[in-house]
């Protein structure tokens, strides 16, 4: 490669738009985020998303409207766009790295002086140059080669403007124009090798002469080398046949359009009949047998070849979606959405119903109606069982669970099941990759595939679906752009006639003087001229689209036309109403923009005219009553495949939860827990239930002594402590929103007032000595980190260590009776993991959970530390209830005397040790100067039904916790032998 860019240490990166997205958070940022209350920025952040993949996608285009001042809506988008152009060209320079785009234009720069180095090494090094394609080149390309090659080698240019249908990737037709008047030589290809005599003369009725949106853009006139047609035997034979939907079919008359929804799916209909009946035939062609693969559906949207899809596979014809498309843009990317939002909340009926209709769990809408509740709570077991299998062992067990539930029989007994099955297991695959590589759990990977999804419908996906041997023996559909290039014996184009035309929000246009111009403003003193222009173009690029999928056929084609308003801005029906020109001798070059539909009259003398001018014989679009059989191939001998792996059933993914929930032999009474991530479906609804003591002080009734219990209210209170911004002038107002918000996730029969009420009086109240008695309404949402998900790996992660050196979760007792002393609320449950259904559990993979809240705190003068050294601690929300049923619930329940013997009744102890583990952890990586004697806070519990506000009692006088605090300061020697431990380095 000639070198064109500076550095020759840069990467070359496919994909920047991670990158991008970051300088437009930046750039809008700083933008607007200084704006006076009240003040609306000028444009949202959405739209500045949009604005700057569009600029620096087509970074060869000049940004109009140029001149406008800033303070015009229009020139601050243009102002915008370039610089999201810089900024994102200087951290690309920052951070080492480039695009194919970079490459291009680096290298285009170093050829412009006359006297370039780079011109003189690609001169003496290649004497002829062949350009294939050069009708999708783009300016700088054509920099390329002018500047190093014109006057000095023999360069061809090998084109065809009729097929530049690729300006949304930067594909410049102009350019190609500019470039041919250059040529001091000019040939065509008269013969064309691809079709039949009888559909070449066809089409040329059709397409002699057309300006395909410029007048040097002409169809000329060609003959074919082949001769006879090398189709026989189809039950309708004519190489070029055009299907007319009547506006009778629909009960219509008149002058009256037809709705293109009922339109679309009567042609998809019509198509998979016609289909249908040719493949059953004795067609032949070329001397051989028609087979499905002969046949192609060529559409410009992929909804449309969805559609197609659909009906030919309801009439039995296997039909596949080629070209290479997203695996994420499949019905199948659908089903997995509906299970991982199953699996995230198996408790919520309404997903669970949801995932039982996909083809997972394979139940139909009548069955599922008819099981009703009971159904309904069996699959919800089901869908539990298979998200603990989701967090022990990965995507990769919930897709073995599936498969040998019966999908595969379910899939395998449905025409173009094997392709569905394919892609569940395809999508299964990259989840469980994704999973591994960036340690997420459910949620995150749900968010994760919701993404690919939404990336791959705005055709930015990566992923490509798989080739399967079945596919080449289906229908093949594809679109327009994926079609160039290739043949099919015949074709079938159903949405020819079907173009509907939007106002344009970003138009791309050439001015007057040819250069490439993008309109981000949307406004402005030329924006009528410039989507005038973008019209122009678009209307060219049309003609151009109709043109390639026309020409793919080597021996039939088949379209349809319907009076519908997509008609009117629609290629073919342009191309169908062009007049005749002065001479009678043919058609006018030019093609009429946006010509009325015809009556049903008008309709019929215009087909009849086409008949008589040789192009085709019109035939009405109705389907088939009756359908052949699809002949079906015996099945073949299938084999079983032999395992011959060795399987580490001891590597998992776990959690706190998921190691403390074991059913052990002898089960002390405690308080229950919570899982790290929504719902809190494991907190106790009643715990230990400890009389509060006689003392009057302790009598403080607790604010929540009214509020349900239960896992959807504890669900509830951590979404909305989790969202409310404790530092808003009215906080009560604050909450009251959030709860109002979030009852619709986590319903509950409560009175929002009351709960808001209580949660006032809980951010109020003094969290103890550890936390120099601060309150959380006084951390504010810049010191407090909310649901800091996590993945440790366990001895090692993804590189795990032998099996003899297992670490065991039993082996923590000896560090806890190593570093506690007696009497720690903590140390008691050494004896707890001596138990060996507890103690005995491997810890190889990684652990994952969510921590409630991470606070920071700032120091304060006087406290003995140092300024700017911020402490960190660990809190967990609890809404469990201690006191007795019988009694009201008051302060004294959550003393700290019983909390320390709730903590020592129960699982917490650990959940506090992996916490710790997890927050040291976090610290080294993000701490600048981290030392956990410095900065290490410890971890707290907070009760909330305990928490009474600033006079909540403190019955170890005003050092010690208030009621419903629960704080723990672990030794440093202890959180780093722990965290040495469980990376698999026993001490």
């Amino acid at each position: 490669m000639v070198p064109g860019h500076p550095d020759a240490r840069a990467r070359l990166v496919e994909n920047l738009d991670d990158l991008l997205v970051e300088v437009v958070d930046d750039l809008y940022l700083r933008a607007f985020a200084q704006l006076p209350d009240g003040t609306r920025p000028t444009f949202t952040h959405t739209e500045a998303l949009a604005i700057a993949r569009t600029v620096v996608g087509d970074p060869q285009a000049d940004l109009e409207p140029a001149g406008l001042p800033r303070d015009d809506p229009a020139g601050r988008k243009v102002a915008f766009g370039a610089a999201v152009r810089g900024e994102l060209d200087r951290r690309k320079r920052r951070l080492g790295v480039l695009s194919y785009d970079d490459l291009l234009r680096q290298l285009a720069d170093a050829l412009e002086p006359s006297e370039s180095p780079a011109r003189a090494r690609m001169r003496a090094r290649w004497r002829i140059v062949l350009v294939d394609e050069f009708q999708d080149t783009d300016p700088v390309q054509w920099q390329v080669f002018d500047r190093a090659f014109t006057g000095h080698a023999t360069m061809v240019l090998i084109g065809d403007p009729k097929q530049a249908i690729y300006a949304f990737r930067g594909g410049d037709v102009t350019t190609y124009l500019t470039a041919a008047d250059t040529a001091t030589t000019r040939q065509t290809l008269a013969v064309n090798r691809r079709s039949d005599a009888g559909l070449t003369d066809g089409l040329g009725h059709l397409l002699g002469g057309a300006e395909l949106g410029d007048p040097r853009i002409v169809v000329h006139d060609v003959r074919a080398h082949h001769q006879r047609s090398r189709l026989a035997g189809a039950p309708r034979p004519a190489p070029f046949r055009m299907r007319v939907v009547r506006r009778e079919t629909f009960r219509k008359r008149g002058t009256t359009t037809l709705p293109i929804a009922k339109v679309r799916a009567h042609i998809a209909r019509d198509l998979a009949h016609d289909i249908r009946a040719l493949i059953t035939s004795d067609a032949t062609f070329d001397g051989r047998p028609l087979r499905p693969n002969d046949v192609a559906v060529i559409c410009y949207r992929h909804a449309d070849l969805a559609a197609a899809r659909a009906a030919l596979q309801e009439v039995g014809v296997a039909a596949v979606i080629a070209g290479g498309g997203s695996v994420f843009a499949t019905p199948a990317a659908v089903e997995w959405l509906s299970l991982l939002e199953a699996l995230e909340q198996p408790h919520r009926t309404a997903r669970v119903r949801a995932a039982a209709l996909t083809c997972f769990l394979g139940y139909d809408a009548v069955t599922l109606d008819a099981g009703g509740d009971e159904l309904s709570d069996d699959l919800g077991d089901r869908l539990r069982s298979w998200s603990e299998a989701l967090g022990r062992r990965g995507v990769a067990a919930v897709v073995e669970a599936a498969m040998s539930g019966g999908m595969p029989a379910r899939l395998l007994g449905q025409v173009g099941g094997e392709r569905t099955l394919t892609d569940i297991r395809h999508i299964g695959e990259v989840l469980h990759e994704a999973a591994l590589r960036e340690q997420m759990g459910a949620v995150a990977l749900l968010a994760w595939l919701r993404q690919q999804v939404l990336e791959a419908r705005e055709g930015r996906g990566a992923e490509r679906t798989r080739r399967l041997d079945s596919d080449a023996a289906a229908v093949q559909l594809v679109t327009i752009h994926a079609s160039k290039g290739l043949q099919y014996p015949v074709v079938y184009l159903p949405s020819l006639a079907d173009r509907w035309v939007g106002k344009p929000d970003k138009p791309l246009f050439h001015d007057a003087d040819g250069r490439r111009c993008l309109d981000v403003g949307g406004s402005g003193p030329d924006w009528a001229d410039h989507v005038r222009r973008w019209t122009d173009e678009e209307n060219g690029e049309w003609l151009r689209l109709l043109y390639v999928a026309l020409t793919r056929a080597q021996s039939q084609v088949v379209t349809w036309w319907a009076p519908t308003r997509n008609a009117e801005a629609s290629p073919l029906h342009r191309l169908l109403m062009r007049q005749p020109a002065a001479d009678g001798s043919r058609l006018r070059g030019d093609v009429p923009v946006g010509p009325p539909v015809p009556d049903e009259d008008a309709a019929t003398a215009l087909f009849a005219t086409w008949r008589d001018r040789g192009a085709f014989v019109p035939e009405v679009a109705e389907p088939a009553a009756a359908l052949p059989s699809v002949p079906v191939d015996p099945p073949a001998a299938l084999d079983a495949r032999a395992f011959t792996r060795t399987v580490d059933t001891g590597w998992r993914r776990t959690s706190y939860s998921a190691l403390s929930h074991l059913d052990l032999a002898a089960p002390a009474p405690g308080v229950g827990s919570e899982p790290e991530v929504a719902p809190k479906d494991d907190e106790a609804e009643i715990a230990v239930a400890t009389a509060a003591p006689d003392d009057p002080a302790f009598a403080v009734p607790s604010p929540m002594a009214g509020l349900p219990v239960g896992t959807t209210f504890g669900s509830l209170v951590h979404a909305v402590l989790e969202h409310a911004d404790p530092a808003v002038p009215d906080l009560r107002t604050e909450l009251l929103g959030h709860i109002d918000e979030q009852l619709s996730w986590w319903p509950v029969p409560l009175d929002p007032e009351e709960l808001a009420d209580a949660l006032v009086a809980v951010l109020d109240t003094p969290l103890g000595p550890l936390m120099d008695d601060t309150t959380l309404r006084r951390v504010g949402t810049v010191d407090r980190l909310a649901e800091l998900d996590f993945e440790l790996p366990l001895a090692g992660g993804d590189h795990p260590s032998s099996a003899s050196d297992d670490v065991l979760l039993g082996d923590i007792a000896g560090l806890l009776r190593t570093h506690l002393p007696e009497g720690d609320p903590v140390r008691a449950y050494a004896d707890a993991l001596d138990n060996p259904l507890l103690g005995d559990q491997v810890l190889r993979g990684y652990l994952t959970g969510s921590i409630d809240v991470v606070l920071r705190l700032r120091p304060s003068a006087g406290d003995g530390r140092d300024r700017g050294e911020p402490r960190y601690v660990v809190i967990d929300y609890k809404t469990n209830w201690l006191g007795p049923t019988d009694e009201p619930l008051t302060a004294g329940a959550y003393r700290p005397a019983a909390l320390d013997d709730a903590m020592g009744h129960s699982d917490y102890p650990l959940q506090a040790l992996l916490y710790a583990v997890v927050l040291h952890r976090f610290l080294r990586w993000r701490q600048p100067g981290y030392d956990p004697a410095r900065h290490f806070g410890g971890v707290a519990y907070l009760y909330l039904r305990g928490m009474c506000g600033p006079d909540t009692p403190r019955p170890d006088g005003p050092a010690g916790n208030p009621c419903g605090i629960f704080t723990w300061q672990p030794p440093v020697d202890l959180v780093v032998a722990l965290s040495d431990l469980l990376e698999g380095r026993r001490p």
